[in-house]
This record gives C-alpha cells, structure tokens and sequence, in this order.
C-alpha cells in the first residue's frame, strides 16, 4: 500500500476556489468507483493550508487521482496561487483503527 501526504499553503483568497477545484476531483473519483483509492483533503485552521492524505491499495490505483482531467485542472490552477509550494512525503501504513480497505 502507498500512502502519500501533500501540504501546501495558498494565497489569500484561493482557498475557496481550491475548496471548489479539490470538490471536483472527489467526485470523479467517487464516480469511478475504484475502492483500491483512498483519497482525503484537510483544511488547517489558518483557512489556507491544505493537507492530503491518499492511500492507494494496488498498482493501478497509484494513477489515480493524477491522471484524471478534474485533478489536472485542479493542480492547473494550483500552481499560480501557492504561497508555500507542496511538500510531498511517502509513508506505510503500520496499523489503523478504520478498515482502510
């Protein structure tokens, strides 16, 4: 299983519209159905910086959520709003409370 977190920060008055962007990609990802994705976004108290947390379960889902159009669009209109860039970081998981899958 790979587990990815992203956290960046955006500058003022983006983060409604990321809110709208990230919204986007959820339900393409929901639509597709694939249960080998586990994908959350976190908002921290500031309003502005963004924490994402995605557990894929197989190679296949490792393309998702990146290669889908809403992400692309998403991440397009990222990149000219960022005040801190994204910091990425890989983990594994050793246990949880919730099935994660």
């Amino acid at each position: 299983m790979k587990v990815t977190r992203v956290q960046y920060t955006v500058r003022e008055g983006f983060a409604e519209e990321n809110k709208k962007n990230i919204a986007a990609v959820m339900s393409e990802l929901r639509a597709l159905g694939n249960k080998d994705v586990r994908y959350a976004v976190y908002l921290q108290e500031d309003g502005r910086t963004f924490m994402h947390f995605v557990h894929q379960n197989t190679a296949e889902a490792e393309q998702f959520p990146t290669s889908l159009a809403s992400f692309k669009r998403f991440q397009a209109q990222l990149r000219p709003n960022l005040e801190v860039p994204p910091k990425t970081e890989r983990f594994a998981l050793v246990d949880s409370s919730l099935p994660i899958f």
